[in-house]
C-alpha cells in the first residue's frame, strides 16, 4: 500500500477535524508520510477549497476524511430536556442554551455532492469515520482510483471493512483521542487497545491495517510495525504542531494536568470521544439524569456552550479531544516532527 501510493514513511497524521489543516498534511506528506485532512465537519465548497489548499502545498499523497455516521433522528422532546440539564452551566457564563438544535454536520451517505467533489478531484486516499459509505459509493470511489481506508474498533467492523471493499482497516485503539469510530454505538464496545486489536486484525485478515491510539513516539510506530501493521496514525502527537488548528487554551492543556487523565465521553457531542479532562468532561454527571441526543445534534449544543464559556474567559468547555499518550506530544513544526519520529524509528529496527 505505502510504496503504490509514494509514501516513503510508515506515518500517518490523523484526519482530525477542527485541528488538521491543509498546512500540516501537506507538511506531513512533503516530509514522508501520509498527511490527512478532515472534512466530515465541513460543507461540499469547504472540503473543495481544503482539498485544493493541501494539493497546492504538496504534490504527494494526502488523506481526506468523512464522516459516514448515521442520520440522526431529531427528538424535540429529548433535545429539549437535554438542554434543560444544561442550563444551569449556560447560566454560570449568563448564557441562555439555545432554542432548539440542529444537526450540524450532514453524514457523507447523505451527501451525493460530497461523493461527486472526490471523484472529481480524485485525492490520493478516503477515509471513512462512523461507518460504511455505500456499495455504490465505494465502486465509484475505487473505479476513480482511489484507495480507500475505515476505522474499525473491534473485529465485526473488521469483517464488515473488508467485505465492503475497501482497501485497509485503521485499527482505532480504546487509547485514541476524539470520537470512537463505532459504526455502532448502542452496540457492546469490547474496549480494545490499540494493540491486541491491531494483532488480531493481522492474524485473520488479510488487508493492510494501521494502527492507531496512544501512539506518540517512534518506539510505538516500531511496535506497532512489530505486530504486522504497514504503519501506525498518530493524532494527539501533531496537536501542538506550529501548523495545528489548536487554539492556545487546548496547546495548554495538552501539556498540563488533564492530559495525564483523559476520559472517553458522550456529554460533548452524543457519541463516545476521549478528551482532555476539563470542565465539560468533568460534567459527566449530567448524563445520570438524561441522555445526550444523537449525534451530531448534541454537538450543536456543546459546541454552543463551549462559545458562551469561552466569551467568559473560560475555556474548560472545549471539545479537548487527545490520546492517552497526550502527556508525550511535542510543541515542533509537522515536518520536524516527522523527522523526529523517522529517527526515533530507525533506531529501535
Amino acid at each position: 500500500m505505502l510504496d503504490g501510493l509514494g509514501i516513503e514513511l510508515p506515518i500517518f497524521q490523523a484526519p482530525m477535524a477542527g485541528v488538521s489543516t491543509a498546512r500540516m498534511a501537506a507538511a506531513v506528506s512533503n516530509a514522508g508520510g501520509l498527511g490527512a485532512i478532515a472534512v466530515g465537519a465541513t460543507d461540499v465548497a469547504g472540503a473543495a477549497q481544503m482539498i485544493a489548499d493541501t494539493r497546492a502545498a504538496t504534490d504527494r499523497a494526502f488523506n481526506v476524511n468523512v464522516f459516514t455516521h448515521e442520520k440522526p433522528q431529531a427528538d424535540p422532546q429529548a433535545e429539549r430536556a437535554w438542554l434543560d440539564l444544561l442550563r444551569p452551566l449556560f447560566a454560570e457564563f449568563g448564557a441562555e442554551p439555545p432554542a432548539e438544535l440542529h444537526t450540524i454536520y450532514q453524514s457523507f451517505n447523505d451527501n451525493p455532492d460530497m461523493l461527486s467533489l472526490l471523484i472529481e478531484t480524485r485525492p490520493a486516499v478516503v477515509s471513512f469515520h462512523f461507518g460504511l459509505p455505500t456499495p455504490q459509493a465505494v465502486t465509484a470511489l475505487r473505479d476513480a482510483g482511489i484507495t480507500l481506508l475505515a476505522t474499525a474498533t473491534n473485529m465485526d467492523e473488521a469483517r464488515q471493512i473488508k467485505a465492503a471493499g475497501i482497501h485497509g482497516i485503521v485499527a482505532q485503539g480504546i487509547e485514541a483521542g476524539g470520537h470512537r469510530g463505532m459504526f455502532d454505538c448502542a452496540a457492546p464496545d469490547p474496549q480494545l487497545g490499540t494493540f491486541a486489536l491491531t494483532r488480531l486484525l493481522t492474524a485473520e485478515l488479510d488487508l493492510p491495517v494501521i494502527a492507531a491510539g496512544g501512539i506518540m513516539d517512534g518506539g510505538g510506530i516500531a511496535a506497532a510495525l512489530n505486530l504486522g501493521a504497514v504503519a501506525a496514525q498518530l493524532g494527539t502527537a501533531f496537536i501542538d504542531c506550529a501548523e495545528s488548528a489548536a487554539d492556545d487554551a487546548y496547546r495548554a492543556a495538552l501539556h498540563g494536568p488533564g492530559g495525564y487523565r483523559t476520559r472517553l465521553t458522550s456529554v460533548i457531542s452524543g457519541r463516545p470521544a476521549r478528551a482532555l479532562e476539563n470542565r465539560f468532561t468533568a460534567s459527566d454527571g449530567v448524563a445520570q439524569h438524561g441522555m445526550p441526543p444523537a449525534y451530531p445534534i448534541a454537538y450543536d449544543a456543546g459546541k454552543a456552550l463551549h462559545a458562551a464559556a469561552k466569551a467568559a474567559g473560560e475555556h474548560g468547555f472545549g471539545a479537548q479531544w487527545a490520546g492517552q499518550g497526550a502527556p508525550l506530544a511535542r510543541s515542533l513544526p509537522a515536518a520536524e516532527l516527522v523527522a523526529t519520529l523517522a529517527r526515533e524509528l530507525r533506531a529501535q529496527r
